[in-house]
């Protein structure tokens, strides 16, 4: 940390931890995007990069979650660490909790289990950094998936669950998360689980069902489980299809888009996952209505009605 970076944290902080106290809202959960899609509301993601000033300039968002992208970012372990060092040091939020929820995307992808058996390592590091989940890209086959949700549990977690083997986690990987989520190590292993696997678990799991080959897939991907959430990639599923905009001769979404979109959507209700979908301030509450939970790609008045209609009282 630099100097400049030690003189400005703790202005930084305090002045959080009072916005805080002011809001009279008592945080119940470490992740927060969580707690917003346990009590029923709809949760609003922007992205992250970078290391410690780009966390505390971060600290303060008016979203609910960072999306830390490492999928064709830099897979830079150190970075990401400072960012959540970072983030500590400009929290809490303003709803009480340390930091927002970080979620983040590898270049590691759910296409065989050769591959994700080979890299689950990726998935484990990026989590001891004291991340809350991480959302695979290209999820294929279900036993890749299986891979990346044994990486994110412990050998004794609760529930035992056969078809997935025992966790790969490992003692003394607690040491850095746990600070990071300002628990005890021994409170950070019961909690570093993936819910809804785990009632009490704070890692929310993510899955992009976003090409042909996924979506062929899209409902033995869904039903794996410790998976909280999943998305229909529309920028990769339009490649994969032949369809490089998406859309058809009208402008409007091409009926192949439209087909992929809902077998995805389909495939989340069936095993009661969350859906990702892209929301603007025209079609927020249709959107919920629909079903979708995380909303992209949403400004500040697609957020506030939102909000407004699902009757939200956490603060941002």
């Amino acid at each position: 940390m630099t100097r400049k970076q030690f003189l400005a944290a703790p202005l930084a902080a305090a002045g959080a931890a009072k916005a805080a106290e002011g809001s009279g809202y008592k945080a119940r959960r470490i992740n927060r995007a969580i707690e917003l899609i346990e009590n029923g509301h709809m949760i609003y993601y922007t992205g992250g990069k970078g290391g410690y000033d780009e966390g505390v300039r971060s600290a303060g968002t008016k979203y609910d979650y960072i999306n830390y992208e490492m999928e064709h970012g830099s897979l830079d372990f150190t970075a990401l660490r400072g960012f959540m060092r970072g983030l500590v040091d400009g929290g809490p939020t303003r709803s009480g909790h340390r930091t927002p929820a970080v979620i983040a995307t590898l270049p590691v992808l759910g296409v065989d289990e050769m591959h994700m058996r080979a890299n689950f390592w990726v998935v484990q590091q990026t989590l001891l950094c004291g991340v809350h989940g991480i959302l695979l890209c290209h999820a294929r086959d279900p036993e890749a998936v299986k891979w990346m949700v044994r990486a994110a549990r412990y050998p004794n977690a609760k529930p035992v669950v056969p078809e997935l083997g025992e966790g790969l986690l490992g003692n003394g990987s607690q040491g850095f998360p746990a600070e990071i989520w300002g628990v005890s190590r021994t409170e950070y292993m019961k909690k570093a689980d993936p819910w809804p696997l785990n009632p009490d678990g704070e890692f929310l799991l993510g899955l992009k069902i976003e090409d042909k080959h996924a979506l062929a897939n899209a409902n033995k991907v869904a039903a794996v489980p410790g998976i909280g959430f999943a998305e229909w990639g529309p920028g990769d599923m339009a490649l994969s299809l032949g369809l490089p905009d998406g859309h058809g001769p009208n402008r409007s979404l091409h009926p192949k888009m439209r087909k992929a979109r809902q077998t995805v959507l389909n495939a989340c209700k069936a095993n009661k996952l969350v859906f990702l979908n892209t929301v603007r301030e025209h079609d927020v509450t249709e959107m919920i209505d629909e079903g979708v939970r995380i909303g992209a790609g949403a400004d500040e008045a697609a957020m506030a009605k939102g909000r407004r209609y699902t009757g939200r009282k956490m603060p941002w």
